[in-house]
């Protein structure tokens, strides 16, 4: 929000939603958060590297409930979208946004290279419509929703694997 403010002198309403066409943005953003998941879906049925960053993620996470991951998502997708969409795509450009956005969602092994790109093809989807349309509803919907949906998805793929004996975890393991 500081930078925010130091660049525009105040920080405007309109950067939030659009008064008139906010109906838009939601759906742009809803649309956006339901392609990126059906891409994440698709990669995790086809390519077992998605289905290794998921079990890694979904150690790190360890448990949460329904409200925490909610709570989390909309932390994350309104801070992360004001930060590299209202800041740094103001600052920087769309492009620079994009590939910082995707590197700062990286980690080590190969499998984290997937959630690099992913997080590139995400940050260059929502960074376009916060190009297009020039708030940040759009953006925060579809952040919001992705993380929503992947990290309540990430926590009941954590608690599936408690509830297996250390039998039945090695035999899900082979497979």
């Amino acid at each position: 929000m500081i930078w925010i403010g130091v660049q525009r002198g105040r920080i405007p309403l309109s950067l939030f939603f659009d008064r008139d066409r906010w109906w838009l943005d939601l759906g742009l953003g809803a649309g956006a958060g339901l392609l990126l998941l059906g891409a994440w879906w698709a990669a995790e049925r086809t390519f077992p590297l998605a289905r290794e960053l998921e079990g890694r993620l979904a150690g790190a996470l360890g448990p949460i409930t329904a409200s925490e991951a909610v709570a989390l998502a909309l932390l994350s997708g309104f801070a992360e979208e004001l930060f590299f969409r209202g800041a740094v795509q103001g600052t920087v450009g769309w492009a620079a946004a994009t590939v910082l956005f995707g590197l700062l969602h990286s980690g080590p092994g190969k499998a984290f290279r997937l959630w690099t790109l992913f997080a590139i093809v995400a940050g260059a989807l929502l960074g376009g419509i916060m190009a297009w349309r020039g708030n940040l509803l759009g953006p925060v919907v579809g952040h919001f929703l992705v993380n929503a949906v992947n990290l309540r998805r990430l926590a009941g793929r954590m608690e599936d694997s408690v509830r297996l004996t250390p039998g039945e975890a090695r035999s899900e393991k082979e497979s």
